[in-house]
């Protein structure tokens, strides 16, 4: 009510704004929502292509038969990458009698809509491990 007493109604040009601005609300927090868990999804799936990075170096670097454990090394690793594995690529090139190099590239899981084969920001995955092999003297 107005101080002198008439009634206040509201303006036929506010009416069904209230359901439009709550879809832009909607979509923009679904907006966010995605980008969110693709970003919690690239953070996952880098620290799991590390670890089995490392995992798979270390095992080569352990064993006493040099070079000719590789194969079994890569093995278990995409056995422990599951579906995932058919997007990593493991390249062994540098190692050497005295250091194991892996270097591993993956491609991240998307989430989002994406056209085609349209990299997102931070899509890729490129790691290198480095050990060194230990030998009683």
């Amino acid at each position: 009510m107005a101080a002198d007493g008439r009634r206040l109604v509201p303006d036929r040009s506010e009416r069904g704004s209230g359901p439009i601005s709550t879809w832009i609300g909607f979509v923009v927090f679904l907006g966010m929502l995605l980008f969110a868990v693709q970003a919690i999804l690239n953070l996952y799936t880098t620290s799991v292509l590390t670890s089995v990075a490392y995992d798979a170096a270390r095992v080569v670097a352990e064993s006493h038969q040099g070079t000719s454990a590789i194969a079994g090394a890569e093995a278990q690793a995409r056995q422990l990458l599951g579906r995932f594995s058919s997007d990593v690529t493991f390249d062994w090139s540098g190692t050497s009698g005295d250091d194991v190099v892996l270097r591993v590239r993956g491609k991240v899981p998307s989430v989002l809509l994406t056209p085609g084969d349209t990299i997102l920001p931070f899509g890729e995955i490129d790691r290198t491990v480095r050990l060194r092999v230990e030998r009683f003297r």
